[in-house]
């Protein structure tokens, strides 16, 4: 296994570039990841609604945990002693999970932010818990992914440059902190060797996202996150940001753009040179009663559906296309059974599956472009 400044550093290689899109392969111990990848979302452990059987059928190759919950409920400790993430999830590919950062500063309103770390109220039982670097470093290792993230600070949209500024600056104290404390295990978790990510801060501001890139990169890390973003900022000016971020990053690192799961929004991020990207759209949005089509969103709550027997999606291999009708799904949406959300998440994600793995050919065969006007176009 590799290192990077004694960290471990799962291979990485790009395999191609059709202009700022990348097409890559990363080895991690649980299997390999090609990318442009899109990881479906297991905020508690579970990824709603989904087996792990029909994860694997849609497609899914890295699942993302949440460290903040899981930290919460049932408790890192008791995951670890249950065999660890991929055993408690009975899942054996590539698992990621976030440092439960933008959930602590989610609850800024009764959070208290520190340089050592966050107090915050538990969401579960009202009591008073404190997150720091070192903290969010050992709850991860006990639950044992092969990707884990820096503890940072992610402000929100509506943040002036001089609040941003401060996060910026306590994102790069607390992931040197992330960094040092990863190195004292010897980069290992409960389940083998994991791989640690800075995380990029700045807003939408250029001079602070410049500040930021080069803090982390003198700090030196294995892959690079793109965090700080979808927080209410303007659409062009994430997009604007996120090229100008990747333009900052080194072209053989990892690159990871946290929480984008739009079909148009992955397109634009892999075209900006976005690797990896995670959301919880997809599958909270089918228990809505939305499903993802070519042509856009589908409303199942809509009458015209009730007496459909066509299919959410002509050609899809999913449960819900395969064998049941429009008007049967909306039917069990509307009187909120169970097989509905299970179907219109198995399709939502499918769907987007799909899509990502069509772009990653679209750039190995150097037709990109005109793989994101079509996409782009129709939605």
């Amino acid at each position: 296994m590799r290192t990077v400044d004694g960290l471990p550093d799962f291979p990485f290689v790009l395999e191609a570039q059709d202009g700022e899109a990348r097409a890559g392969r990363l080895e991690t111990p649980h299997g390999v990841v090609e990318t442009p990848c899109f990881m479906p979302v297991g905020t508690k452990g579970s990824v709603k609604a989904m087996s792990p059987e029909r994860l694997r059928a849609v497609g899914a190759q890295i699942i993302l945990a949440n460290t903040y919950h899981l930290a919460l409920r049932p408790g890192s400790e008791t995951v670890r002693r249950l065999g660890g993430l991929h055993r408690f999830m009975q899942w054996d590919g590539p698992i990621l999970t976030d440092s439960g950062g933008y959930q602590v500063f989610s609850l800024r309103d009764t959070a208290h932010i520190a340089d050592d770390g966050v107090e915050f109220r538990s969401i579960y039982d009202g009591s008073r818990n404190v997150f720091t670097p070192e903290r969010a470093m050992a709850e991860q290792a006990a639950l044992g992914a092969d990707l884990v993230m820096c503890f940072d600070q992610c402000p929100p949209g509506s943040a002036d440059e001089s609040e941003i500024g401060k996060a910026v600056e306590r994102t790069a104290v607390w992931a040197a902190r992330c960094k040092s404390a990863h190195q004292e295990r010897g980069g290992l978790g409960a389940d083998g060797p994991q791989m640690l990510l800075g995380i990029v801060q700045g807003g939408v501001v250029e001079r602070l996202r410049r500040e930021s890139v080069e803090q982390l990169l003198a700090i030196g890390f294995p892959g690079y996150a793109i965090g700080g973003l979808t927080v209410g900022e303007d659409r062009d000016a994430m997009l604007e940001t996120t090229s100008f971020t990747t333009s900052l990053l080194p072209a053989e690192r990892l690159r990871y753009f946290m929480g984008i799961g739009d079909p148009e929004g992955l397109v634009e991020v892999i075209a900006r040179g976005v690797d990896i990207f995670d959301c919880v759209l997809p599958t909270r949005t089918a228990r809505m009663g939305t499903a993802f089509t070519k042509q856009g969103r589908l409303n199942l709550r809509n009458a015209e559906h009730a007496s459909s027997d066509t299919p959410l999606e002509e050609g899809c291999p999913c449960t819900a296309c395969m064998g049941f009708s429009r008007g049967a799904i909306r039917h069990f949406v509307m009187q909120k059974e169970i097989l509905g959300l299970m179907l219109l998440t198995e399709h939502n994600l499918t769907f987007l599956t799909g899509l990502v793995r069509r772009a990653r050919e679209a750039i190995l065969a150097g037709g990109f472009s005109a793989f994101r006007r079509e996409k782009c176009t129709a939605w």
